[in-house]
């Protein structure tokens, strides 16, 4: 059997893991720090329930085949320590995290290794181990070897996998949805805030930047994205709440550093100013 730690139990960890664990080729542990003896994620598809092996300290783990880190962007340290544990020579770690810096927030790995993942799930969870799945959604990764293992594990999940050979404009595009979501944290409203002519607007701005800068990495980004992102937040559940109003909510820690902030630092490289990402991380970092 192929062995997977699940390394981060948010959202999307506990989605992935729950369709991973229905698969009876695959032995899945999930690593946390809280525990939780039974798992439900509410999918499209009907409930997925299990009662998971659950490990809540790194000492516990061993060298598995497949780690697969869905932590928070800014708890690259936390998934390190687990990671120092579950490696072995042939393990390979994808990285389900939002941004466009998944390889540079793990340097000590070989990039070879690596499997940079863009995750396109809506998911919300309540409580430790219950999820909403609210959409089936995909996950893009890179072309190649590494990529076609990964895309293996998923062969008897709906889940869809994309293969792409331009992965750096596929993470910016998901960028470019993710900026304009801090308008819903900044508001504390879901996302049919969006149908606001004025938040739209807004909304456009953010994502015209994150665009600039997009450019200037590298990325083939068209400008019709920002109308896109518009009509793609209108379209949906209108009740939706996307991760970093829900950290607000809960009072946790944000991302905003790889949704917003980033788009100012690398704006700043290569002399992009990005004033309405730099405003919306300089409130939520004050509130």
């Amino acid at each position: 059997m192929t062995r997977i730690a699940v390394v981060g139990t948010g959202a999307i960890g506990a989605t992935i893991a729950a369709w991973l664990i229905a698969d009876p080729a695959l032995d899945v542990a999930l690593c946390a720090r809280t525990p939780f003896e039974r798992l439900r994620v509410r999918t499209p598809d009907g409930d997925l329930e299990s009662c998971p092996a659950l490990l809540t300290d790194p000492a516990q783990a061993t060298p598995v085949d497949w780690v697969i880190v869905a932590t928070k962007t800014y708890d690259a340290a936390g998934a390190s320590r687990w990671l120092d544990r579950l490696l072995h020579d042939g393990t390979r770690v994808a990285i389900l995290q939002n941004g466009v810096e998944h390889l540079s927030r793990f340097p000590q790995l070989d990039s070879d290794r690596i499997v940079p993942v863009v995750v396109d799930i809506p998911a919300e969870r309540s409580t430790p181990g219950e999820v909403v799945q609210r959409r089936t959604g995909s996950l893009t990764i890179p072309a190649g070897p590494a990529s076609e293992a990964f895309a293996a594990l998923f062969a008897a999940i709906p889940i869809e996998l994309r293969l792409t050979a331009d992965w750096l404009t596929a993470a910016w595009a998901k960028l470019a949805i993710n900026c304009a979501g801090v308008v819903s944290a900044l508001t504390l409203k879901p996302a049919g805030i969006a149908n606001d002519p004025e938040i739209a607007e807004l909304m456009r701005g953010l994502v015209r930047e994150c665009i600039a800068v997009g450019r200037a990495e590298g990325a083939a980004l068209e400008d019709e994205i920002a109308d896109r992102v518009i009509e793609g937040y209108r379209s949906g559940p209108a009740d939706s709440i996307n991760s970093i109003h829900a950290d607000r909510l809960a009072g946790r820690e944000t991302e905003i550093d790889a949704r917003n902030e980033v788009i100012v630092r690398l704006g700043a490289r290569h002399g992009i100013d990005a004033p309405l990402n730099r405003m919306a991380a300089a409130i939520i970092r004050a509130s």
